[in-house]
């Protein structure tokens, strides 16, 4: 049982997205000159009196002074000019009431059809454009053009009505004024020429205006008027939570495509709308190919469905019953829809009709079985009906399989002396029944049936049958054949429904895989093309954000194929090909859009000769864009965590950047400035050696400064590749001795102990960057070790590790003193800025040294590494550099 806060909270929902958008009010009447367009803009003129920004966007007058005389003081939007087969039409020009945007819009005649070439093929389409823009309108409509009513109005006057308004359009109204005129009045105004020119009248007099047929069209829409008031009081007493409100159940509406589709969604919709029930429209499919009329009768079922506002689908199945009754407890479904089919009398006899095992199995629903106007006709078309149900092709086999079964029973009675020759006219009927439809098989089955008789049952090549034996061998022969043909069939007909059911899930399967492993929006358009490609034969375009991607070779959408694109992005709605909306040119356009925005538009490419696609083609289509536009989703939400990230360590770097400046940066100021302070102040009083001690303090701190400054700008030059390597000769013991040098000009007090391998040598490196790492990694070692503990060096040849290119390598190894580093953190000591409080990396410095040394060396080709030291004391920072030969004549300098 359905919770009375859902049903209020559903209720509520409903309102608010009426409210969403403009405004609709609908000026109803029975049939035209009854005063629609008169009472519209009666009241459009008292708008204007009050101060209502009103613009007449298109108005019908037919000619009448009266009429036309209240358009005065009104603003009239001019029409469109639209040229078609040589000729200059005028038309409601919808661009410009979009750009306008009044608070109300006047637009006559709703169910008008366009003229060929405008943006929608019919009027209400333009309307609810302009409702979703927020603009109110108020419109006039007869009672005939209302889509639900068709088939009603056409039994009552006997004219099918071509131009119509789907119902959903009449969701959206917000008031209903009913535009009421007693007959005889209309009958009169007819006549006086007030509603169409005297030829015209006198048809329509003969035709469509008899008092009976004005009665039942009033009647009607004084009905319709009611069941809208009706429905908005349910609406509004629901979302105030008040009680006398029935449970919302579902309309199941059962279609076949044998030429009571329309009628039979009509009837389930007005059944919907007077129970206010959600309702949907299915036909089930055994898996066989539909002729074209057939599938054309049910797309077309179908779209009226969604246009009167139902939902369609279509279940693959091999049994009906099993199929409705399963869907119905699906979507919640209460009522159950079906036209009267046509009964076969042995299936009568053992109930196995398809009203018999609705009523047997379905104890839960409520079943209405309609007697369509087609009826009678069906049943005198059932031979001709029963040929559509087997082709030439299928006949052809049954009879080829009963020749073919004929050879082989008399060579196998001749040549095998096979006594039991029904096993071989039973497979021939099995293999037909595998191949065709159960017509086939029947077919088959006969066929067989009297050939074996013929042919091989004493007396031969009679139908008379000697024995009793005979006769029962010959009948239970043909019960075997029948049986085992229908039991191959229905096994057939659910194999190909679980194949065109595993077609789609297929794929939606493999489009799903390649959006999974998309990583950028490039990828996921491929992906996409491709899917569109492989399941639907169709070339495919798409635009996100503005940047078009299409296969090459493809022609790229046209003017007019760019409009419909726009507007199926604007709207979020199917544009194109096959549908309502600029349905002039070659592409088919699909909305790409989740639940907050419209991110782009996929197009498909008709190629010539393709055919409308049907409704299981549409809802691949429509999922594989849905599925595409999540993919999208994805990227852009990868992109931008992406962008917080580097957003994130960026802010990291700089808050590190800036503390490592503030301290490591301020104590060599702090001492200059100090030291000059004193040599400014006190130089007349201090001695030689003090003032030298002072001026050695500015230069030492100075030149501590400068290897700041300079670690920062070669970390720069390493993050933007900026860093060019001047190679040039260098022997490996003037390269060490100089850092040793420089280090020792520096901390006087460090020792070093070289061991540097006899016969190294020279290497084709830059000097001054190689000598700048070893320099980082000397000062690092001697800063941790202990006071008088030396600093080891050892250089020499070795192998290259594995993997690496062949050949010797140079090895360097710094070995010092200290309390040596965890081994969870050797390899995070060269990340920029990293510093432990133990071990080689303190407090102290930048934590710049060993990264800008690892860059350095890493520019050459080698690679440097923490290890722990020989002895389990201290630390080895192991350099390691490739010896790189020059090419002949080779420059000095590389990038």
């Amino acid at each position: 049982m359905t919770d009375p806060r859902e049903t209020q909270a559903n209720a509520l929902l409903d309102e608010l997205q009426r409210e969403r958008g403009g405004q609709l009010k609908v000026f109803l009447g029975a049939a035209p000159g009854v005063g629609k367009t008169y009472a519209m803009l009666s009241r459009a003129a008292e708008l204007k009196r009050q101060g209502t920004d009103v613009v007449a966007g298109i108005v019908e007058t037919h000619g009448r002074a009266e009429t036309a005389a209240l358009l005065q003081g009104l603003e009239v939007l001019p029409r469109k000019q639209i040229g078609h087969r040589g000729h200059t039409l005028q038309e409601f020009d919808l661009d410009a009431m979009l750009t306008r945007k009044p608070q109300v819009a006047l637009i006559d005649e709703l169910a008008h059809r366009n003229v060929p070439g405008s943006r929608h093929e019919r009027r209400w389409q333009d309307v609810v454009e302009l409702l979703d823009a927020g603009i109110d309108v108020y419109t006039t409509i007869n009672i005939q053009h209302l889509e639900s009513l068709n088939d009603v109005v056409h039994r009552i006057t006997g004219v099918r009505v071509g131009e119509t308004v789907p119902d959903a359009v009449f969701d959206r109204l917000r008031d209903i004024v009913l535009v009421d005129l007693p007959p005889r009045e209309l009958i009169e105004r007819l006549k006086q020429g007030k509603v169409y020119v005297p030829e015209q009248a006198a048809h329509a007099l003969q035709a469509f205006f008899s008092p009976s047929n004005l009665t039942a069209l009033r009647e009607l829409a004084m009905q319709t008027a009611a069941d809208r008031v009706d429905s908005d009081l349910r609406d509004a007493k629901a979302a105030r939570g008040l009680g006398g409100m029935g449970v919302r159940r579902g309309v199941l509406v059962a279609i076949d495509g044998l030429g009571q589709s329309e009628y039979m969604v009509r009837v389930g919709r007005r059944l919907a709308e007077r129970r206010d029930a959600p309702w949907t429209v299915v036909t089930v499919q055994a898996g066989r190919v539909l002729d074209p009329q057939r599938q054309l009768e049910l797309d077309r079922a179908f779209a009226l469905a969604r246009r009167l506002g139902g939902n369609a689908d279509v279940l693959q199945g091999g049994n009906i019953v099993d199929g409705l009754l399963d869907h119905a407890a699906r979507i919640g479904a209460s009522t159950i829809v079906l036209g009267r089919t046509r009964e076969r009398p042995w299936a009568r006899m053992f109930n196995r009709t398809l009203t018999q095992q609705l009523i047997q199995r379905g104890a839960h629903y409520e079943l209405t079985i309609v007697s369509t106007p087609e009826a009678r006709a069906r049943a005198r078309r059932s031979w001709r009906d029963m040929r559509s149900l087997m082709s030439g092709s299928d006949a052809a086999l049954a009879v080829a399989a009963a020749g073919g079964a004929v050879g082989l029973a008399w060579l196998a009675e001749r040549w095998v002396g096979l006594d039991d020759l029904s096993l071989i006219f039973i497979v021939a009927v099995v293999l037909v029944a595998a191949r065709t439809r159960m017509v086939a098989a029947v077919l088959a089955a006969m066929l067989c049936f009297l050939a074996y008789n013929f042919f091989f049952i004493d007396p031969r090549y009679t139908l008379y049958i000697g024995a009793r034996q005979g006769v029962a061998t010959v009948f239970l022969f043909l019960l075997a054949a029948l049986v085992a043909g229908r039991l191959a069939s229905k096994l057939r007909a659910q194999v190909l429904a679980l194949r065109a059911a595993n077609a789609h899930a297929t794929a939606l399967q493999d489009l799903s895989r390649r959006l999974t492993g998309a990583a950028d929006l490039g990828q996921v358009v491929r992906a996409g093309r491709e899917a569109f490609k492989r399941a639907l034969g169709m070339e495919a375009w798409v635009r996100i954000g503005g940047q078009d991607f299409i296969s090459s070779g493809v022609p790229p959408p046209d003017a007019k194929a760019m409009a419909a694109a726009d507007w199926s992005q604007r709207n979020q709605q199917p544009a194109g090909r096959h549908t309502d909306t600029l349905n002039s040119s070659d592409w088919w356009f699909l909305p790409l859009s989740d639940e907050r925005e419209a991110l782009g538009v996929a197009g498909l490419r008709f190629g010539e000769g393709m055919r409308k696609p049907g409704i299981e083609q549409r809802r691949l289509a429509e999922a594989m864009a849905q599925e595409i536009a999540q993919a999208i989703v994805r990227t852009r939400l990868v992109d931008d965590l992406e962008d917080a990230r580097v957003g994130n360590e960026t802010e990291r770097l700089r808050s590190a950047l800036l503390s490592s400046v503030s301290h490591d940066l301020r104590s060599p100021l702090a001492s200059i400035i100090g030291a000059a302070s004193s040599l400014d102040n006190y130089a007349a009083s201090l001695s030689a050696d003090d003032r030298h001690a002072l001026l050695e303090t500015i230069r030492l701190e100075g030149e501590r400064l400068d290897r700041y400054i300079q670690n920062l700008l070669d970390m720069t030059r390493l993050g933007h590749g900026g860093l060019t390597l001047n190679r040039d000769w260098i022997g490996v013991d003037e390269l060490i001795g100089s850092a040793v040098a420089r280090l020792q000009r520096y901390q006087p007090s460090v020792r070093f102990e070289l061991s540097i391998e006899a016969g190294l040598p020279p290497i084709w490196v830059h000097p001054a960057l190689v000598e700048q790492a070893l320099f980082n990694v000397m000062e690092n070692a001697a800063k941790f070790s202990p006071p008088g503990a030396a600093v080891g060096i050892d250089a020499r040849m070795a192998d290259g590790a594995p993997g690496s290119s062949p050949g010797q390598v140079l090895r360097i190894d710094v070995r010092d003193r200290g309390p040596g580093i965890p081994e969870d953190e050797r390899k995070r000591i060269f990340d920029v800025f990293y510093s432990v409080e133990r071990g080689d990396r303190g407090r102290e410095g930048t934590g710049l040294g060993l990264t800008i040394c690892q860059g350095m060396i890493g520019a050459h080709g080698g690679s440097v590494e923490a290890l722990p030291g020989s002895d389990g004391h201290g630390t080895t920072i192991r350099i390691t550099l490739p010896l790189i030969e020059p090419p002949p004549g080779a420059a000095a300098t590389e990038d």
